[in-house]
């Protein structure tokens, strides 16, 4: 049986729009073309807030009806997702409510729209398009019952089936909001992304690099609809200071692996442009062979000042390019230094590109890049091949005073950190190089390391991502905003301590607007 949706739209006024329909993502995409007649450019419905799915168009119907007797702040509390505040609105207004909604059942059958609730006054359309798809249906005398709480499923909706209800709540954070049935559009980037289609690819990743609220939202949607096609590829992360070959040993590695049938996807991130904050797409035009390969993908992104020289929307893209079909991703990136080693937080396996000449290399495991590494690859070792002999024994003598580095064969399954030599220029040692990776996910996965890694991976961007939102939060709350000239200048003429000039601020935040 087909099923049907009752929904929920915030409009560009702040009201809401509630409806009900037998193809949600059909719906959703006629209110974004302009498609629903009636409504104002003040008025219009922009975002979906709140979906239900629902077995019969009865069950639809009724639920609509309901929902639109809700007040406003009732709306709120089910789309934060906030029980308590539902059950508390609905006690103290339960009554009130049954008795709109006995009031505005008979106006129903002669709505040729869903009404829009909310807002200011405004005048009916004459016209619009029947909100009801589908044959013709006589109104039901009564709808489902009214249900509160959160141990009856949600709010308004008795669960008939609730092994088919579908809720979507989406975070109170602007951008944030995910919906439950995905656009046309998005679906068809999704087959795309199945179809191996590279253009689809390019599109999905820009999607996810966009700042706009309403792309933030159809981004999150997306990434959770492809959530259970990812995590088969290994990723691996490379850095290395700038002119030590990052850009051609990726690109000898990734044709060395598409020979053996791999399908390579490269996540460059640039320097970006001081100008324009754009990528400056050197790592691409360096990689000439690979980036024509139909097995490959190679997507440059400007790093932007982003702390840890890797794009912010890295890790999302990784997951895109794992749901596309390739199964070795790399992320290269800007350059190293003490805060440039968020790649190890993202990838599998990360390798530290040195020179053989590379200078003093207890300082480079001070920075806490080299003891994050799980490979150190002294590349264009075919120079002088006496000083990549010594750097290698350097290397590896520095990590075994700082307990880093052992021979695995003295370890059973457990990994230590290796150094060797290739000439990436020359595609010599690429094939040993390949052979550790694979040996190092051997001995991570027969002892459980590997997905253990990947999810504190997983976990620690999650509360990146919150941390992050808790900062443009902070830097936005009106409060903060109005004391902070002030705050800062008795900061800066020592009337106040730091700390508690920082107590303060965080108290304006945590305090709720009025």
């Amino acid at each position: 049986m087909k099923p049907f949706f009752v929904y929920l739209l915030e409009c560009a006024d702040g009201s809401y729009y509630v409806g009900h329909t037998d193809d949600l993502a059909r719906r959703m995409a006629q209110h974004d073309a302009g498609e629903i007649e009636g409504y104002t450019h003040e008025r219009r419905p922009v975002r979906l807030m709140w979906s239900q799915e629902t077995a019969t168009r009865e069950e639809a119907l009724a639920a609509e009806m309901r929902l639109k007797g809700w007040s406003r702040a009732k709306k709120r509390a089910l789309i934060a997702g906030d029980w308590g505040r539902v059950s508390e609105l609905a006690r103290s207004g339960s009554q009130a409510v049954r008795e709109g909604l006995r009031q505005a059942q008979p106006e129903r059958e002669n709505s040729a729209r869903p009404e829009l609730v909310e807002g200011p006054d405004h005048p009916e359309p004459a016209e619009g398009p029947e909100l009801v798809e589908g044959p013709d249906h006589p109104e039901p005398a009564e709808g489902p019952e009214l249900v509160e709480g959160p141990e009856r499923g949600i709010p308004g909706l008795r669960q008939a089936q609730p092994e088919r209800g579908r809720t979507v709540h989406p975070e109170p954070v602007e951008g944030s909001a995910r919906t439950a049935v995905l656009p046309e559009a998005d679906q068809q980037l999704i087959e795309g992304l199945r179809a191996r289609n590279r253009r689809a690819l390019a599109k999905t990743i820009t999607l996810l690099e966009s700042t706009r609220a309403d792309h933030r939202a159809r981004a999150d949607a997306l990434l959770n609809a492809l959530l259970p096609e990812t995590g088969k590829a290994i990723r691996l992360g490379i850095s290395g200071v700038p002119g030590v070959g990052k850009s051609t040993f990726i690109e000898a590695l990734g044709l060395h692996l598409i020979a053996q049938g791999h399908r390579v996807a490269v996540l460059a991130i640039d320097p970006s442009s001081s100008v324009s904050g754009g990528s400056i797409l050197g790592d691409k035009t360096r990689m000439e062979q690979l980036s024509v390969h139909e097995a490959a993908y190679i997507r440059p992104s400007p790093a932007a000042g982003t702390l840890g020289g890797v794009a912010e929307k890295t890790r999302e893209a990784l997951l895109v390019c794992e749901a596309a079909g390739y199964d070795v991703v790399i992320v290269e990136t800007v350059g190293v230094g003490q805060s440039e080693t968020a790649v190890a937080g993202m990838t599998d396996l990360f390798v530290l590109l040195q020179l053989p000449n590379a200078g003093d290399d207890l300082q480079a495991i001070k920075k806490g890049v080299m003891e994050l590494a799980d490979l150190v690859v002294i590349n264009k070792a075919d120079i002088d091949p006496n000083a990549a002999t010594r750097a290698q024994a350097q290397i590896t003598s520095a990590l075994r005073v700082f307990n880093f580095h052992g021979n695995p064969a003295h370890a059973g399954d457990r990994w230590q950190p290796q150094v060797m030599q290739i000439s990436a220029l020359k595609a010599q040692g690429i094939a040993d190089f390949w052979a550790a990776v694979k040996d190092f996910e051997a001995r991570r996965r027969a002892r459980g390391d590997f997905d253990a890694r990947r999810r504190h991976q997983a976990m620690a961007w999650m509360w990146d991502m919150v941390h992050a939102g808790l900062r443009h939060a902070f830097d936005r709350h009106p409060a903060v905003r109005a004391a902070l000239p002030q705050t800062l200048a008795d900061v800066d003429e020592a009337r106040i301590a730091p700390s508690a000039a920082a107590r303060s601020l965080l108290t304006l935040f945590q305090n709720p607007i009025s």
